[in-house]
């Protein structure tokens, strides 16, 4: 059992176990009549990276700040390395870095001013900020552009410099709230260097993403959030198997033809097929014995005269987990209106929330 003592902080640990560094219990969270977060649950082993999954609206940015004390909860409890992020915020904040959705940096002051001024933010002594922003820039392959404007910097040089500067103080839990988005994938594909080069040096991660793919590369576990709830969590293959097993898939060129192509295969899953009508794709959960199930479906939709594409053989993606919970794919969520919707409320009531 764990007492509260001294600023918040959890200790008398039962012997052979060791605190996460993130606890997460019961978090709550409205905005007005926005439940932005529902009684979420979950934890994070020290060195170690948790992959919160949601699509816009979902509250994944909305834990971010709650865990860097820039939002208070409504209810329930946040430890961060033993420290409550209500009773301790500063203590917590000395213990973690964030680079959110947007870049924190000066874009007028030159990548060495940028790291040297969030030096002394930290405390550190001119000297020393001035040495630690020549290491992260080293690190981070901006070395060459230190005395640019970081106006003139490319998004990914951008992104890197603001993952700089949450590093100048080695925090020892660091958030990123979705960093790669608008990045192009060679500067996507460096930040996932950057980030398991972290991770390998002991840094605690929680990383909040909409690209599926990402938190399958990256993430040790996983935590799917949705309408502020968690409704899945795990690592990737364990959420991969609760689609249950093999995937196949083909693409009807003639639209008009679907409807005779899933009469086709009907009988070859326990459940409906999901079909793309945009696309013209048909996906089939077929368990194990994927291969005979796909010869079957070649056979079938030859037999019924429907012409299909790429059809193949795979196993499931996190997209299709996400599918099998929601009853919808992350990305169709985001870009539908009612998720754009929720998130744009949800910010504004985040903006108004920090002005009072």
């Amino acid at each position: 059992m764990t007492h509260l003592v001294d600023e918040g902080r959890f200790v008398d640990m039962p012997e052979g176990t060791s605190a996460p560094a993130i606890l997460v219990e019961g978090l709550r969270k409205s905005f007005g009549p926005v439940h932005a977060l529902r009684g979420v649950d979950f934890t994070v082993p020290s060195g170690t990276v948790l992959g919160l999954l949601g699509p816009n609206g979902a509250g994944k940015t909305t834990v971010v700040r709650i865990l860097t004390t820039l939002l208070e909860p409504d209810g329930g409890r946040a430890v961060i390395e033993g420290h409550d992020v209500v009773h301790a915020p500063a203590a917590v904040r000395r213990n973690i870095g964030l680079a959110g959705q947007a870049t924190a940096i000066q874009p007028e002051l030159t990548g060495r001013e940028n790291l040297e001024i969030v030096g002394r933010l930290h405390h550190l002594s001119w000297p020393q900020s001035r040495q630690r922003a020549v290491d992260l820039l080293e690190r981070f392959d901006i070395a060459d552009a230190a005395d640019r404007p970081a106006k003139t910097y490319s998004g990914g040089m951008q992104r890197r410099l603001d993952l700089a500067a949450s590093l100048i103080g080695h925090p020892a839990v660091l958030f990123l709230d979705e960093p790669t988005t608008g990045l192009d994938p060679r500067s996507r594909l460096g930040m996932w260097d950057v980030i398991r080069e972290l991770v390998s040096g002991g840094t605690t991660l929680l990383l909040t993403t909409q690209y599926l793919d990402e938190a399958d590369e990256l993430a040790d576990q996983i935590v799917v959030i949705d309408h502020g709830l968690v409704i899945a969590a795990g690592s990737a293959e364990q959420l991969k198997d609760r689609v249950g097993g093999d995937l196949v898939e083909f693409t009807v060129p003639d639209r008009t033809r679907l409807a005779d192509a899933l009469a086709a295969v009907s009988g070859l899953s326990e459940g409906d097929p999901h079909v793309d009508q945009d696309a013209g794709r048909v996906t089939i959960s077929v368990g194990v014995g994927g291969s005979e199930a796909l010869v079957d479906a070649v056979r079938r939709l030859d037999g019924a005269g429907v012409a299909t594409v790429g059809m193949s053989l795979r196993r499931p993606s996190l997209d299709d987990v996400f599918l099998a919970l929601t009853g919808h794919g992350a990305e169709d969520e985001s870009r539908g209106r009612g998720g754009r919707r929720r998130g744009r409320r949800r910010r504004g009531a985040e903006r108004r929330a920090d002005t009072t």
